[in-house]
C-alpha cells in the first residue's frame, strides 16, 4: 500500500477551507480522511472514522478544546467539514470515569456537547477518539488487517507482525465500553502508534494528520507482507457443470426466488434489484468445495452486518438447459435461507428479552457458484453497497483461509451488532418510495413522453432502463434523470436489438417488473392511396415492435414468478382516426388489442397490461411545426390547437407519465385504457 499524500494538495485543501473560515487542522483532517475513504481495501460505504483534537468558537463566541470526529453515516470519501461535528472534548474525557453508560445516553450526552446543535450525530466510537491523547486518530476496517486477524490466534499473529508498536484490543461492541477498554490498553503502554480492535479493524494515532495517516498506510502494507509469506493452497474447486448458464437467464429466476410477497397487500412483492459481480478471485471462492464453511462463518468486520446479513445465500451451480431445475433449487435454498435466519432471530431475540423486531429474513448477497455473486438491496445503491462489501469479505476471508483459517465474531455478537440501534440508525428510517426494488423500462426514452415517463418512474424509486435508437439522446435523458438510470441503444423493430438490450437490462439490474412500450412514429396519407411498403413500416413500429418488447419482457417476468405490468402508448387514432392518419391509427388499434390480449393470457401469472390512450402532446409525433402548419389550416392559434378539448387545456408529456405510473401502481387493474386528452368524447372509449 501506497502514502497519497500529496504535498501541494494538501497545501491547497488548507487554503479551499481556510478561505471559508475554517482552521488547518480540520482542512487537513478532511483531506486524509478523503484519501482513506477513497481506498476501497480500507473503507467501504460510510465504515471507519477520524478525527482531530483542535480548537473551537461556540455559539457564545468562546473559544474551547473540541473533538472533530466523522459524523454518523458520512461516507469518508466525499466528506466535507460539515460532517466533522465539533464536540466539547473535555465533557467527553469526563466520561471515562463511569463504569458504564447506555448507549441512548451516550447519544444524548455526545449531542448535549455539540458546539453547533444542527450538526449530525458524532460516530458510535466518538469516545475512543476522544479517551485516546493524540491529536489525530484515524480508524479503518483494511482488509488485509482483517485478513490477518480474523482468526482464532489473531492476537498472536498480530502480535508477530506489529510487536509492541501496537495495542489489541479484545473484540467489543462500539460504544462505551469499547471505547474504555481501548483506552485501559493504551495507558498499558503510550508508546504504541495504535491499536488493532480483534475482529474489527484499525485505529493510528499522530501528532499531524500526515503522521497518523502514513502510520495507517504503514500497518496496513506490514499486514499484507505478512499475508504474503506462506500461502497455502486454498479452495479446492466443486465439480462445476460442462456448461454453466448464461448470467442472463439465472438472475431473474434468483431475483424472484429472493422477493417477499407482501402480507397487507394482494399482489405486491418486496422486490429486489440485484448488482452482479465476477472475476478469478471471486470464482475461485464460490466455486470452492468447502464454501458453505467458509463463506458462512459469519462477517469480516461487524459494520457490515446491517448491508451484508451475516452469511450469503449459497445456490447451487446453474447449468446451461436446467432452468427449471434451478429454479426449484434455488426456492430451495431461499427457503432454507429464511428459515435459518428466522431461527437466529429467535434463540437471540430471547437472549436479550424478546423486545426486537424481526427485519426482513431475504439474503443481501447471493453466491452462486460457476457465475459470480450477487449484491442485493431495495435500490441499485444498496445493492452495490451489498456487492462491494462481499467482494471485501470475500478478499479478506481468502487471506485468512490462506494463512490459517477465518473466524468471525460469535452469533450472539453479530445479533447484537445487526439489531444494535446505533447501527441500524445508519440505514435511515425514510418511508419506502412505492416503486422501490421495481425495474421499469422506457422505449423512445429519448422522447419527451418517454423521458417524462422515465423520470416519473425514477422519481417513485424504480430503478430505470430508458432504451432509444438514439443513444445519445437517452445518455442525456438517463443523466438528467442520476443515480443509476441505465441509457440502453435499442431498435425497437430489431429482434436482435430488442434481445441484447433486455440483456444489458438484466446484466445491470437482474430482471424487468414494468414494461412501457412507449416508441412510435406517425405515417400519414388516404389509407386507399398509401403505399404497401409505408403501411408495413409503420406495422413493424407501431405494432411488431410493441409485440417484440412485451413478448421479451413477459420471457423475464415469468421468470421471477412475482408478476408485472406491461404498458403501452395507444394513441387516440385507436379510438378515434382522423383524416390521412390511417397509416398511424390501423396499427395503434391493433396495438390496443394486443394490450387485451396480454391481459388475458397472463393475468394468471399477476402480469398486468394496461394502455394509455394520449392526444395532442407535444413530442418528436407533434413537432412545434407540425403544431405551426396544423393551427394554421384551422385558423387557430397555437395555444388554441394544443388546448381544443372539454378542458381548454394543453396536455403534456408529464400528464402522459403520470398515468402510466398510476397504472403501475394500479396493482387490480389490467385490460384499462386510460385516456388523457383532456377531453374528447369521440375518442371516448364505449
Amino acid at each position: 500500500m501506497k502514502s497519497a499524500w500529496n504535498d501541494t494538495d494538501a497545501k491547497d485543501a488548507v487554503a479551499r477551507y481556510g478561505a471559508a473560515g475554517l482552521s488547518a487542522d480540520v482542512a487537513l483532517r478532511v483531506y486524509t480522511t478523503r484519501l482513506l475513504g477513497r481506498d476501497p481495501k480500507l473503507v467501504l460505504h460510510g465504515g471507519g472514522n477520524t478525527s482531530v483534537k483542535t480548537r473551537a468558537t461556540d455559539l457564545n463566541g468562546d473559544e474551547t478544546d473540541v473533538l472533530c470526529v466523522k459524523g454518523s453515516g458520512w461516507d469518508m470519501a466525499t466528506i466535507e467539514p460539515a460532517g466533522m461535528p465539533a464536540v466539547r472534548l473535555e465533557a467527553l474525557r469526563r466520561l471515562r470515569a463511569r463504569d458504564a453508560m447506555p448507549d441512548d445516553e451516550m447519544v444524548r450526552v455526545q449531542r448535549a456537547n455539540l458546539i453547533d446543535p444542527s450538526s449530525p450525530n458524532p460516530s458510535v466510537e466518538t469516545l475512543l477518539h476522544a479517551f485516546v491523547p493524540h491529536k489525530f486518530v484515524d480508524h479503518t476496517h483494511s482488509a488485509a488487517v482483517l485478513g490477518l486477524i480474523d482468526q482464532p490466534n489473531g492476537p498472536d499473529r498480530a502480535r508477530e507482525v506489529y510487536g509492541a508498536r501496537m495495542g489489541i484490543v479484545p473484540y467489543i461492541l462500539p460504544g462505551f465500553g469499547l471505547a474504555k477498554a481501548s483506552a485501559q490498553v493504551f495507558d498499558a503502554d503510550p508508546t504504541v502508534d495504535g491499536l488493532i480492535l480483534e475482529k474489527h479493524g484499525i485505529f493510528t494515532f499522530g501528532a499531524d494528520a500526515r503522521e497518523a495517516y502514513e502510520r495507517m498506510i504503514e500497518m496496513v502494507t506490514l499486514a499484507e507482507e505478512r499475508l504474503k509469506r506462506g500461502r497455502k493452497a486454498v479452495f479446492v474447486s466443486a465439480q462445476m457443470p460442462q456448461q454453466v448458464a448464461a448470467l442472463t437467464d439465472i438472475a431473474p429466476i434468483l431475483r424472484g426466488a429472493c422477493a417477499l410477497p407482501d402480507a397487507k397487500t394482494e399482489g405486491a412483492w418486496k422486490r429486489f434489484v440485484l448488482d452482479f459481480r465476477t472475476g478469478d478471485a471471486i470464482l475461485n471462492f464460490i466455486n470452492g468445495a468447502d464454501v458453505s464453511r467458509y463463506a458462512q462463518a459469519g462477517v469480516i468486520t461487524p459494520d457490515h452486518t446491517i448491508r451484508t446479513k451475516n452469511w450469503p445465500l449459497i445456490a447451487p451451480a446453474p447449468a446451461v438447459g436446467e432452468g427449471v431445475a434451478f429454479r426449484a433449487a434455488v426456492r430451495e435454498a431461499v427457503a432454507a435461507f429464511v428459515k435459518r435466519y428466522e431461527d437466529y432471530f429467535a434463540r437471540n431475540n430471547a437472549r436479550v428479552g424478546g423486545d426486537r423486531i424481526m427485519l426482513d429474513p431475504c439474503p443481501r448477497v447471493a453466491l452462486v457458484p460457476g457465475v459470480g455473486l450477487f449484491g442485493l438491496g431495495t435500490s441499485a445503491k444498496e445493492a452495490r453497497v451489498a456487492a462491494d462489501l462481499a467482494e471485501a469479505a470475500v478478499e479478506a476471508i481468502t487471506d485468512a483461509e490462506a494463512s490459517g483459517t477465518f473466524e468471525s465474531i460469535s452469533e450472539g455478537d453479530m445479533f447484537d451488532c445487526e439489531y444494535w440501534p446505533l447501527e441500524q440508525a445508519k440505514l435511515g428510517s425514510a418511508k419506502p418510495l412505492p416503486l422501490a426494488g421495481q425495474i421499469a423500462v422506457v422505449t423512445g426514452a429519448g422522447g419527451a413522453i418517454g423521458a417524462a415517463t422515465a423520470l416519473a418512474f425514477a422519481r417513485a424509486g424504480a430503478e430505470v432502463a430508458l432504451l432509444d435508437r438514439d443513444l445519445a439522446a437517452a445518455q442525456a435523458k438517463a443523466k438528467a434523470i442520476g443515480g443509476a438510470a441505465l441509457a440502453v441503444a435499442c431498435d425497437v423493430t430489431d429482434a436482435s436489438s430488442v434481445r441484447e438490450a433486455f440483456a444489458q437490462v438484466v446484466a445491470r439490474f437482474g430482471g424487468v417488473d414494468i414494461l412501457v412500450s412507449n416508441a412510435g412514429a406517425a405515417w400519414q396519407g388516404k389509407i386507399g392511396e398509401i403505399d404497401e411498403a409505408t403501411l408495413r413500416e409503420s406495422f413493424e413500429l407501431n405494432f411488431f415492435a410493441h409485440q417484440k418488447m412485451a413478448q421479451a419482457a413477459v420471457k423475464i417476468m415469468r421468470a421471477q414468478g412475482t408478476g408485472g405490468c406491461l404498458l403501452f402508448n395507444v394513441s387516440k387514432q385507436a379510438i378515434n382516426p382522423g383524416p390521412n392518419f390511417g397509416p398511424y391509427g390501423l396499427p395503434k388499434a391493433a396495438t390496443l388489442f394486443l394490450v387485451r390480449q396480454y391481459a388475458l393470457d397472463y393475468g394468471a401469472d399477476g402480469i398486468r397490461a394496461n394502455a394509455v390512450n394520449a392526444d395532442r402532446i407535444r413530442s418528436g409525433l407533434l413537432t412545434d411545426d407540425f403544431i405551426k402548419e396544423r393551427s394554421k389550416a384551422r385558423g387557430l392559434t397555437e395555444k388554441d390547437y394544443m388546448s381544443g378539448n372539454l378542458l381548454g387545456r394543453e396536455v403534456t408529456a408529464d400528464d402522459v407519465a403520470q398515468a402510466f405510473l398510476a397504472q403501475a401502481l394500479a396493482l387490480k387493474t389490467t385490460a384499462d385504457v386510460t385516456t388523457v386528452d383532456g377531453g374528447n368524447i369521440a375518442a371516448a372509449l364505449r
